[in-house]
């Protein structure tokens, strides 16, 4: 048994759940793992693992869980936890996320994606977190520029001082465009990490997961997190139907947010494309390379948006299109580069 297995054992006993059966669950792309307990009543928990001495810490996921919850929104409840050593239990949501539940039954997808459309309107009209970091212009840059320091850095081009240039630039436009960071973002908001709770009413209907990661930031960008999705195509219509309600409900300008929407497109998928690579090339993780045509897809889209003429000639000479070749390199590279 390892140091870690007993941490754990140890933590379920103290808190109540020594005697659960545990089962695997799905992992994601950190160094969070999970396991559903199964209680003798029937009644199941989720039990998170992120170790610390991995970088992994709980207070963050803690903190957000709590103001969604108190905001009305159905973030899992937290029913025990240990900080120090890094273990969460936490209400059991269930296993149907809308992209599941949008491959069983693909009448339901307008209906879903309303709901979660709804959540992030009455998400947006409550206040901030005390202390939650800004996504600002000079961090929305440099998380952009992932895409040279690890994709192009994959295509065997040198890729520091260009990293660097183009963050200068990129910085100005974010700077000028979408400026505000007056909502908190949960920057992972998407049909993998929502769940369909359909006894539940109104906003609580959608199940929040992974949001540990949230800032302070524009409020386009969950919008762009789910409906441009890396991991499945969200119907154009759709898109489009989805983003006008928002407008609608919200009482924003529809032409001013479309060109915040793309902008804030253009500089989240430029940071997947690289933090894919990076999966890969750092972490072994060379599934990740699988969803990078789609996102650059999303990328060549947003890029023929008149809000990106200052910067896409600098983007189109130097992220090359990901050609089969350079998807073969990039898995090639899997687990081969310990750091920057």
């Amino acid at each position: 048994m390892t140091d870690r297995e007993t941490a754990i054992q140890g933590f379920l006993q103290a808190s109540g759940f020594g005697n659960a059966q545990r089962k695997n669950l799905a992992g994601d792309a950190s160094n969070r793992r999970y396991e559903r307990l199964h209680l003798e009543d029937g009644t199941t928990h989720v039990l998170m693992d992120a170790p610390p001495e991995k970088g992994e810490d709980i207070r963050p996921f803690v903190t957000i869980a709590r103001h969604l919850r108190h905001t009305g929104l159905s973030a899992p409840e937290i029913i025990a936890e240990d900080a120090q050593q890094g273990f969460l239990i936490l209400e059991d949501l269930g296993d149907d996320l809308f992209a599941r539940v949008v491959a069983a039954a693909p009448n339901k997808e307008e209906t879903l994606y309303a709901a979660a459309i709804d959540v992030l309107v009455d998400l947006h009209q409550a206040p901030l977190p005390e202390h939650l970091a800004p996504y600002s212009p000079k961090v929305m840059a440099e998380m952009a520029a992932h895409a040279w320091r690890w994709y192009r850095r994959g295509c065997g081009l040198d890729f520091e001082d260009q990293a660097r240039a183009f963050e200068e630039i990129f910085e100005a436009i974010l700077a000028e465009t979408v400026p505000e960071t007056d909502v908190l973002i949960q920057r992972d908001y998407h049909a993998e990490n929502l769940l369909w709770l359909p006894e539940r009413a109104g906003i609580a209907q959608v199940g929040l997961l992974d949001f540990q990661d949230a800032m302070a930031g524009h409020r386009a960008y969950d919008l762009v997190s789910l409906l441009q999705d890396a991991r499945r195509d969200v119907p154009p219509a759709l898109e489009t139907n989805m983003i006008a309600r928002y407008c609608a409900e919200a009482n924003i300008e529809p032409a001013a947010f479309d060109r915040a929407y793309h902008l804030l497109g253009l500089q989240r998928n430029l940071r997947i494309l690289g933090v894919f690579a990076r999966l890969s090339m750092h972490f072994g993780k060379a599934h990740y390379v699988d969803f990078i045509p789609r996102v650059w897809g999303f990328i060549e889209r947003d890029l023929a948006h008149p809000v990106a003429d200052p910067i896409r000639d600098t983007i189109t000479s130097e992220i090359p299109a990901p050609t089969p070749e350079i998807l073969k390199n990039l898995r090639d590279q899997c687990g081969t580069v310990p750091t920057l």
